[in-house]
């Protein structure tokens, strides 16, 4: 069973996700909170495993809280999804550098929100290719020297390469195809990369993908 935390100062948005969360046979709301400071406190008490952050509320916003859950090392296996009203939320780029795992707009699909759910908890990101390619164009303007990554020199030359295309925005079937490997072997090596280099999901390793200088911005055309 997935249990979820829902994080909004709307009472009205979070009754109408919990009962379409509560109505899949594998998910449950686990809890709620009506603020940052809320939600982190129900994190500490419920450990769950997927919650969903609204950015803008009261007392602490959920970009503030989600940097407290993704820093707490006892809460190694939550996964923050951020909740937008826009897509191109000036706050994005901060909450998927503060360690949320993606992203979703209120008004995205039921049956986006509830895959969305799952999907986090099998270790993949909430964004899109072309969500990816404006994630990384926001690192292309903001670019400075590249970082050095810690575990970056364990990766295989096949760990760099598989790297580099989950930073320009591919996905695993998309991966297997440009380097003619199943897409099972592409997930392989996107998880062993996401090992070695300790990232807690795809959307970090984007972020670290970037940092590194392994993803350039001139490869984004």
């Amino acid at each position: 069973m997935i249990r979820v935390v829902l994080a909004d100062d709307q009472s009205l948005v979070r009754a109408g996700f919990r009962a379409l969360l509560d109505a899949q046979p594998d998910i449950e709301v686990a809890g709620e909170a009506a603020d940052g400071e809320e939600a982190v406190a129900r994190v500490r008490e419920l450990r769950p495993d997927v919650v969903l952050m609204d950015i803008r509320m009261p007392h602490r916003d959920g970009l503030a809280a989600t940097r407290l859950i993704t820093g707490d090392p006892g809460l190694g296996a939550v996964r923050v999804v951020m909740l937008t009203t826009f897509e191109l939320d000036e706050y994005v780029f901060e909450a998927i550098r503060s360690g949320a795992s993606g992203f979703l707009v209120k008004d995205t699909e039921p049956e986006e929100l509830v895959r969305a759910v799952r999907a986090v908890v099998d270790g993949d990101a909430l964004l899109s290719p072309g969500v990816t390619r404006r994630l990384i164009e926001e690192f292309a303007a903001r670019s400075r020297a590249p970082e050095r990554v810690a575990g970056l020199d364990g990766l295989t030359e096949r760990e760099r390469e598989v790297m580099a295309l989950v930073g320009i925005g591919l996905s695993n079937d998309e991966i297997a195809r440009r380097l003619v490997v199943s897409p099972l072997t592409a997930k392989t090596h996107v998880s062993r990369t996401m090992v070695k280099l300790g990232a807690r999901d795809r959307a970090q390793l984007v972020v670290l993908a970037y940092e590194s200088g392994l993803v350039r911005p001139g490869w984004l055309g």
